[in-house]
């Protein structure tokens, strides 16, 4: 028999989790709009059809546990705390966006959440991920480095350097793989000779799991599971979660290297209704209160875009600012 959900977290627990999909996905197809009316510029990479992994995996962590992405992060920054009005704000490229406005899309950061950056170099994340851990590690602090990243950032120099490094030095990283099956517009099997990411993690002596990442429960269960086991021992876990993004690569992608077929398949499996199913079947929320947290997070994200188009665009001097040199 099926587990069932109250077993394994209380109602406003699982609550939380839906409403968080919810926001994640209504924020991200307003993204598309914005883009599409010029709002947003520069690259924007959208995370629809993701939302079970940032949302199963976080509520998995603690609140001071580092977390690092890469470009594709709005969803995940929101999930962690991260104020909609300040990301949208940021995507805009606003004065009172998360980094000033001067990050974008793919670098949002704010490290009072312990979300510790999106990074725009494929791999930027792996060696900074295993920095943090050593810094909690050597200050005796038991807080872990969640670091997400795409299939496509496996066969990056990075990745196998960190991997190296974190078992090397007995270092507490969980390494969070969100394979969606395509770097940019490359299928994992044209680019990888071994398909099957979490079992690279052999050649550096890291256990690691496969994880159905359309299933918010099967990750949260699996995150849960794999950031005790890093922190009891100090030392590196790998989850790979199998996922699919919705949209193109970013919003300049077409996706015609994906069947029509293919796509609807993956749709059939979309986390959010799939999960509301069960919500209603286990007798935790009605067809009447999703609706209303459908609507309570179109208006979230309606205020966030309100906030951002009246916020003042950054002066002139803050140019000057934020710099090493």
């Amino acid at each position: 028999m099926a587990t069932t959900l109250r077993a394994i977290l209380p109602d406003s627990e699982l609550l939380k989790m839906h409403e968080q999909m919810v926001l994640s996905r209504e924020f991200e197809e307003s993204c598309a709009e914005q883009y599409t009316k010029g709002h947003i510029t520069g690259f924007l990479h959208l995370y629809s059809g993701q939302e079970a992994v940032a949302v199963g995996a976080t509520a998995a962590l603690r609140k001071d546990d580092y977390i690092l992405s890469a470009y594709r992060e709005h969803a995940q920054a929101i999930v962690r705390g991260a104020e909609p009005r300040r990301v949208m704000a940021e995507l805009f490229g606003k004065a009172t966006g998360m980094c000033k406005g001067k990050g974008g899309s793919m670098h949002l950061f704010d490290p009072s959440l312990a979300f510790m950056g999106g990074y725009a170099i494929v791999g930027g994340q792996f060696p900074i991920a295993v920095g943090l851990a050593f810094a909690s590690k050597y200050r005796k602090e038991g807080r872990i480095s969640a670091c997400f990243f795409g299939d496509g950032a496996v066969n990056q120099g990075t990745f196998h350097e960190s991997l190296n490094w974190a078992r090397l030095w007995e270092l507490p990283v969980l390494f969070l793989c969100e394979n969606n099956f395509y770097g940019i517009g490359t299928a994992v099997s044209r680019a990888s000779a071994l398909s099957d990411i979490h079992k690279r993690t052999c050649g550096y002596d890291i256990p690691s799991v496969r994880v159905d990442g359309m299933d918010v429960m099967a990750v949260y269960e699996a995150v849960k599971w794999g950031a005790e086991w890093v922190r009891e021992h100090s030392r590196p876990y790998l989850i790979e979660a199998m996922t699919y993004r919705f949209r193109g690569h970013s919003m300049a992608d077409p996706g015609k290297y994906r069947s029509a077929a293919e796509v609807e398949l993956w749709k059939s499996r979309d986390p959010i209704p799939n999960f509301e199913k069960r919500l209603v079947e286990e007798g935790i929320a009605t067809e009447a209160e999703l609706a209303a947290v459908l609507e309570k997070c179109r208006g979230v994200v309606a205020d966030a875009v309100a906030f951002a188009e009246e916020s003042p665009w950054p002066e002139d001097d803050e140019v000057y600012s934020d710099i090493y040199v």
